[in-house]
């Protein structure tokens, strides 16, 4: 572990941070400014793509003149991130930041206003120092393109942070920021949090209200042969608390003039008194039809570690017996690598893509209408099926990764199909749960031999984004 890419860390979390806030003891200004320096300090993480330092700190001065203008018994009902330093993914449009969506192939343009989650999460007061780094369009587990420095894990710099949310991650295991929201369609906060030791949700489908506003029609009824949502918007923190606060957030709403809901960062309150789930663990990958799927052994104690401790809590845990369709790496596939066919590019621009992004291109361009037709068919087929053998626990718990983070560079050691390959061996049970649409959560629960953090993942059924909180919150302080 190279323990100075974690100098940070022991900084008050969000929760802390606000409350300090809020009682006068720190400034958003100040607050903001050691974000800053803590990004300069840690550039070699490859964590950011931009900062803006002058529009963060424009916004921090105005968040502490709204904390001064309001009398402090009443500072309760102020937004719930006010004065609070984070960071977007450099996939979604943040007013004042020049957005590249890690691709040399489409136009590098600055923002003129917000996409709906960073304009919820500015409405809630926190402010963006920066833009953090992601694979090209999103598509991979790991954050390295062309275009910008890779994204590599603070424990250990030589190795992935993941993705596609790395870059974000990087930057709250470091210290640099205490969370942030991510996006989520194959496991983009689950990946990264679990390899940089995180609590990251991925909520629901139709959780988030303003993930619907960025997808506005973007669904079967505009598009026959389009897929059911994959994309989610979540937190990643270095606590249950802090996480629960940014759920809170984007998820929240009040009457006016009634002070802001928090009903996650509540419950977690009770988080120690909630008894008797019944939790089903389960190795089982859909990808095991294709390609070896082996957890080391850090993986599965870590598992076990979870297990000893629900069961201490009162849960009830139990071995799963969960098969998958052997047909999900083929139709998974074909679903996946067809999202690159909206994404408008000129015929030129196409000789920029990286080799990755390429070759989904041209496989979602050589597959027939009706063989999309029919992967379509099989992937609601296993919505059923999965949702069925699911739904005989109230959670189903799964390691969060299968191994150690790969090197930065293993990924583009060979052919773009080696590179898709090492993905779904080391996240062999992240997509599945978007293609479900249910939510799930990974926390830290141990380090390995390289020393690195290793999670647990933790499945839950529709509308269950509170209780998994719950559950990571006792897992983590139980650690």
């Amino acid at each position: 572990m190279v323990s100075d890419t974690l100098d940070d860390t022991a900084s008050p979390g969000a929760l802390a941070q606000r409350e300090a806030l809020r009682r006068g003891e720190v400034s958003a200004r100040e607050l903001t400014e050691a974000a800053i320096a803590s990004a300069d300090r840690h550039r070699h993480l490859g964590t950011f793509v931009s900062l803006e330092a002058e529009l963060a700190l424009n916004e921090a001065d105005e968040a502490d003149r709204l904390i001064a203008a309001t009398p402090l018994d009443e500072r309760h009902i102020l937004p719930l991130l006010l004065g609070l330093p984070t960071a977007h993914k450099d996939l979604v449009r943040v007013r004042g930041f020049t957005t590249t969506h890690g691709s040399a192939a489409v136009p590098h343009l600055r923002a003129t206003h917000d996409d709906p989650i960073p304009a919820i999460v500015r409405d809630a007061g926190a402010i963006c120092i920066g833009k953090t780094q992601v694979p090209e369009f999103g598509i991979a587990g790991y954050s390295e393109n062309l275009i910008a420095a890779p994204a590599r894990n603070p424990h250990d710099p030589e190795r992935s942070a993941g993705g596609s949310s790395g870059g974000t991650a990087a930057a709250i295991a470091s210290g640099t920021i205490t969370a942030a929201i991510a996006s989520d369609a194959g496991g983009s906060i689950r990946i990264p949090s679990a390899a940089c030791g995180l609590i990251g949700l991925k909520p629901g489908r139709d959780t988030v209200p303003a993930d619907q506003l960025l997808l506005g029609a973007s669904t079967a009824d505009a598009d026959p042969l389009a897929p059911p949502r994959l994309g989610v918007s979540g937190p990643i923190a270095r606590t249950a608390s802090d996480a629960a606060l940014f759920y809170d957030a984007i998820t929240a709403s009040s009457a006016a003039g009634s002070p802001p809901l928090e009903p996650a960062l509540a419950a977690l309150q009770r988080a120690h008194e909630l008894r008797g789930l019944r939790i089903g663990v389960s190795f089982a990958s859909p990808f095991e039809s294709a390609m070896p799927i082996e957890f080391d052994e850090a993986a599965r104690s870590a598992v076990a570690r979870a297990a000893r401790r629900l069961t201490g809590a009162g849960h009830h845990v139990d071995e799963a017996t969960i098969a998958y369709d052997p047909a999900y790496p083929e139709f998974f596939t074909t679903v996946w690598t067809r999202a690159l066919l909206t994404i408008p590019l000129e015929p030129a621009a196409e000789a920029q893509l990286g080799t990755l992004a390429r070759w989904f291109l041209e496989q979602a361009r050589a597959t027939p209408a009706d063989t999309v037709a029919a992967a379509l068919a099989q992937l609601h087929r296993f919505i059923d099926d999965t949702t069925a053998q699911w739904g005989a626990y109230d959670l189903v718990l799964t390691p969060a990764l299968a191994f150690t983070a790969p090197s930065i560079g293993d990924f583009w050691q060979g052919s773009p199909a080696d590179d898709y390959r090492l993905q779904c061996e080391w996240a062999p049970q992240t997509s599945l749960v978007n293609v479900v649409g249910v939510p799930a959560i990974t926390v830290p629960m141990s380090v390995d031999p390289d020393g690195l953090p290793r999670g647990v993942q933790l499945i839950g059924r529709a509308g269950s984004e509170v209780t998994l909180l719950q559950v990571a919150e006792v897992l983590s302080s139980s650690r």
